[in-house]
């Protein structure tokens, strides 16, 4: 479990596999997140949960099912692209994002970025099958970093970005067309489930 709050920008150093493959294998810089990573840990790599297999010099490696290239942009990666990182919560930690399990949902590309005084508001495409889960001033994930989401429409959501984000987060990089990882609010999806099973 983790909470959308990224911890700090990796790069991929080492890939094998990747897009059109079944497997992937990725090594990641992250001294900050490999700090006291052991083999088994997980680690958020841009909001998707990896497990790490090996952890040495600040970099970690892990394995990429075919199924995780299918549904998320990982499979897109390139030796020296940056991606957002993130240890799972510890249970005694504060909860500074939402509930975030880094099974990501879908993928979705940014359609516009408009600069704001202290800000910038940044709009996505929206998958037809997550559009019921997103809602105005609710939580979404994407690329592994927590947002409200500010407007949503039938076929795409706005956020609005502060520096911050902007400056500590791959998003602040990503240009207009670039996919990025969706990861919707997981108790949207248990009420759904609840409701539907009810006979009414």
């Amino acid at each position: 479990m983790f909470t959308g709050i990224v911890e700090e920008l990796g790069e991929i150093v080492r890939l094998t596999g990747g897009e059109g493959g079944d497997s992937a294998v990725i090594a990641v810089r992250g001294p900050l997140v490999t700090s006291d990573a052991g083999h088994g840990d997980s680690i958020a790599v841009n909001g998707v949960c990896l497990t790490v297999i090996d952890n040495e010099g600040g970099i970690f490696t892990a394995d990429v099912m075919g199924e995780t290239l299918r549904r998320s942009s990982l499979g897109a990666l390139q030796v020296g692209s940056q991606v957002n990182l993130e240890r799972a919560a510890a249970l005694n930690s504060r909860l500074g994002g939402h509930l975030v399990q880094g099974h990501v949902d879908g993928v979705a590309r940014i359609i516009a970025r408009e600069p704001a005084d202290q800000w910038e508001v940044v709009r996505f495409s929206l998958p037809a099958e997550l559009a019921k889960y997103v809602v105005h001033k609710g939580s979404i994930t994407v690329d592994g970093v927590s947002l409200t989401v500010m407007e949503v429409t039938a076929d795409s959501f706005a956020v609005g970005m502060i520096p911050a984000t902007s400056k500590l987060t791959v998003l602040g990089s990503k240009a207009i067309g670039d996919p990025v990882n969706l990861e919707v609010d997981v108790i949207a999806k248990y009420v759904e489930k609840m409701l539907g099973s009810r006979n009414v």
